[in-house]
């Protein structure tokens, strides 16, 4: 059985903690009494996952039919499939993307289907990269289907290829992909790396447009969450379930399959970064030191290179299809069963390492505002309960935060980053003042549809994501950041993590509770 997650508290005896710091790593003294949350152990793969697959797709959930029972000669079917956003790091071959389609197609050619068409389910994230969809889907789908057009990524400016649905009972605008709207069924294909993935989020987000999306990628949604992982407190789940039940009314028929993966996130070389460091054996801590010195004298860009090339060998612990809310309460219960901490109580000051990687920046650049997206939106949420870190406190990250930009994947970040946040840092005011114009600017709408960068508005989403961290914390300082990126962030640089835990007393006063999260590997604190 796997070891479930463990908090350890600091004394003297405690060996240094691992801190990420981007394609770095620090070893960090946290001072006694300190808490530090590690994440489980990963759970046993499935022995056999296609057979599983197999298995989910012949017994569905809730009020399904089995899709063989569902694929008839004549029928316009449509695969969908989570895009380069997941998992985390891209796992090794084959994703678990192939071996679903695979099945899904055999059993869509034993039915006589001939009208069928994938769709990379992007929202208004960059167009995949050629090597990422033969990555996900394999070379026998996508040879399959890329060169005859029949593997598509979804345009969310296409005028001619959306399709509204009708509204929610808040008046809520759902508007979705026109092909898979109009297909006889829909197969989304989902990666479940976190709780708040999947379920009514698949379609009414993966496959909307920015008409949908401002309904609940905005401020108030996002501070109203608490957290993103827990669905029945996420103004942002609650508002994708209810676009989800406008399309079940309207006709679209959706068949789910969901899957879980375990958080064996690092190969043999890098296995050190999933262990508790008291526990690093003679071989660990020789891996450690070489890979440090080895990173130390290596060009950034090249040390990038080598992290984006790390693959995982996360493995399927779950399968799961039929209908969509009754998969996705299967689903959310194995990823708690994966990620949840039980820990007692909060803290005053929250430490954390970011890492080279977050949804966004796949084979890219982490730029300033990922940075806080990673930092304040996703981390600062992995919790259910109440957030690690009180209202008021402190949270610490450790990342080099360079000045620093994909142009191809991320222009509008850039002039987000040089003129909104020069002129405010306000969520409200960002929105008010700035989010139309970058949302309806040509220039970025014909990178997006025709080169492979995210869309105008992203940025602003990104920076609403941690809209609540904002509002509930008293300060944010990054160690070892660049300190112009860091205060145009509006954050407070700081070399040391000790000057960092200096400047947090000014906030939360003398002798603070001190929490570490130990992340990656993923989990999530269930705080009491």
């Amino acid at each position: 059985m796997p070891r479930p997650g463990f908090v350890l508290e600091v004394d003297r005896s405690t060996p240094p903690t691992l801190f990420w710091h981007g394609e770095r790593f620090r070893l960090e003294k946290l001072p006694v009494g300190s808490r530090v949350v590690y994440a489980p152990e990963p759970e046993k793969a499935l022995d056999d996952p296609r057979a599983a697959i197999r298995h989910a797709l012949h017994n569905p959930q809730g009020e399904s039919e089995p899709l063989p029972a569902l694929l008839r000669p004549g029928m316009k079917l449509t695969i969908a499939f989570d895009d380069v956003s997941l998992p985390l790091p891209p796992m090794q071959r084959p994703d678990i993307r192939q071996m679903v389609i695979e099945e899904v197609l055999d059993l869509a050619a034993a039915a006589g289907v001939d009208d069928v068409q994938l769709i990379a389910a992007l929202a208004l994230h960059r167009r995949m990269h050629d090597f990422e969809l033969r990555h996900a889907l394999g070379d026998r789908v996508y040879d399959a289907f890329a060169p005859t057009g029949l593997l598509t990524q979804h345009d969310a400016e296409d005028p001619d290829g959306m399709l509204h649905i009708g509204l929610t009972d808040k008046g809520e605008d759902v508007e979705i992909n026109k092909r898979a709207a109009t297909s006889d069924l829909i197969v989304y294909v989902n990666i479940n790396l976190v709780a708040m993935d999947g379920g009514h989020k698949s379609v009414a987000t993966g496959l909307a447009a920015y008409k949908s999306l401002r309904h609940h990628h905005n401020v108030k949604t996002m501070q109203h969450s608490r957290s993103f992982m827990d669905q029945h407190k996420s103004e942002l789940h609650s508002s994708n379930w209810r676009m989800g039940r406008v399309l079940a009314a309207s006709g679209v028929k959706v068949f789910q399959i969901e899957t879980t993966l375990n958080n064996d996130t690092f190969p043999d070389q890098f296995g050190f970064l999933q262990k508790r460091e008291w526990e690093w054996t003679a071989r660990d801590r020789a891996a450690f030191v070489t890979v440090s010195k080895t990173l130390a004298r290596t060009p950034a860009r090249l040390a990038r290179s080598i992290f984006h090339g790390i693959k995982a060998p996360h493995a399927m612990t779950s399968v799961q299809a039929g209908e969509v809310e009754a998969v996705h309460r299967i689903t959310t219960e194995n990823v708690y069963r994966q990620q949840l901490v039980a820990v007692e109580g909060q803290t005053d000051v929250l430490t954390m390492g970011l890492p080279y990687i977050s949804p966004y920046n796949v084979n890219s650049v982490m730029n300033p505002i990922l940075v806080m997206c990673l930092g304040l939106g996703y981390f600062f949420n992995l919790y259910k309960g109440r957030p690690l870190v009180r209202e008021g406190g402190v949270l610490i990250l450790s990342h080099p935060t360079p000045w620093e930009f994909h142009p191809v994947h991320h222009p509008s970040y850039i002039d987000f980053f040089e003129e909104v946040l020069a002129d405010t840092t306000d969520p409200v005011e960002i929105e008010k003042t700035y989010e139309e114009r970058f949302a309806t600017d040509p220039w970025y709408i014909h990178l997006y549809r025709t080169s492979h960068a995210y869309h105008g508005v992203h940025p602003f989403y990104m920076w609403y994501w941690g809209a609540h961290a904002l509002q509930h914390l008293g300060a944010v300082i990054v160690v070892g950041g660049d300190p112009k990126s860091v205060r145009r962030l509006g954050f407070k640089p700081a070399s040391t993590l000790r000057d960092a835990l200096e400047m947090a007393e000014d906030v939360v006063g003398r002798d603070p509770s001190i929490t570490h999260i130990h992340t990656p590997p993923l989990l999530m604190a269930d705080v009491t």
